[in-house]
């Protein structure tokens, strides 16, 4: 019994140190799911169910595939280090769009944004995860969100934290963001499920428009 005490201990320490390593290359499976306050709202928002995000990670570039019912077949590629974004959309209803961008975070955007450090910590796949509380105002409208980050992706943006400029460094694994929405509260809540460190095919990171996109 002892001998086994021991090698399930050592399991435990080896699969926290592997976890606390730097993860630089691989895929980030993620769930989501929307609700609301307002019963109609949740009502909707519940047909659409749980979503499953993959996240394609090499370097400073990302590639975050999701798909839905509702808003069909959604791809953003960004390149932290060139502050480039592509967002691919295959729309029920409008087809194959695209929209292609510069993320220039200026300090006139910044003052609209307050990142406070909490007093929280979480733990995702064995990441200890610091908390930071967000909260956005812009053209009259605010939204807060929570996140739970590491220190071990650095360098990589998501559509969230890219418009945070340096204000916040790391990766989120949990996270909640509060908006308005016509009236009505939206919550949407994110959790990375898994992180599988392995090579990534450049061309994830593409950021020329594929054949048959027009630009939205």
């Amino acid at each position: 019994m002892k001998n086994i005490l021991l090698f399930l201990l050592a399991v435990g320490i080896s699969f926290s140190v592997i976890a606390q390593e730097k993860f630089t290359e691989g895929v980030i499976t993620m769930k989501q799911n929307m609700t609301s306050p307002n019963e109609q709202v949740n009502a909707s928002l519940s047909a659409i169910g749980e979503m499953i995000t993959t996240t394609y990670v090499d370097g400073t570039k990302s590639r975050t595939e999701s798909s839905n019912p509702m808003s069909g077949d959604i791809t953003i590629i960004i390149d932290a280090e060139s502050n480039e974004l592509l967002q691919l959309m295959d729309m029920p209803g409008l087809g194959k769009k695209y929209t292609s961008q510069k993320v220039e975070v200026t300090e006139e955007m910044l003052k609209d944004i307050t990142v406070t450090e909490g007093t929280e910590t979480k733990n995702v796949l064995g990441y200890d995860l610091k908390q930071y509380i967000i909260s956005i105002n812009q053209n009259g409208t605010e939204m807060t969100m929570e996140m739970f980050i590491t220190d071990k992706i650095q360098g990589v943006k998501t559509q969230q934290t890219a418009m945070l400029g340096d204000k916040v460094n790391g990766y989120p694994l949990y996270m909640v963001i509060k908006m308005n929405q016509m009236g009505s509260e939206i919550i949407i809540k994110s959790e990375v499920t898994k992180m599988e460190a392995k090579p990534v095919d450049d061309n994830k990171f593409n950021l020329t428009p594929p054949e048959g996109y027009t630009k939205m």
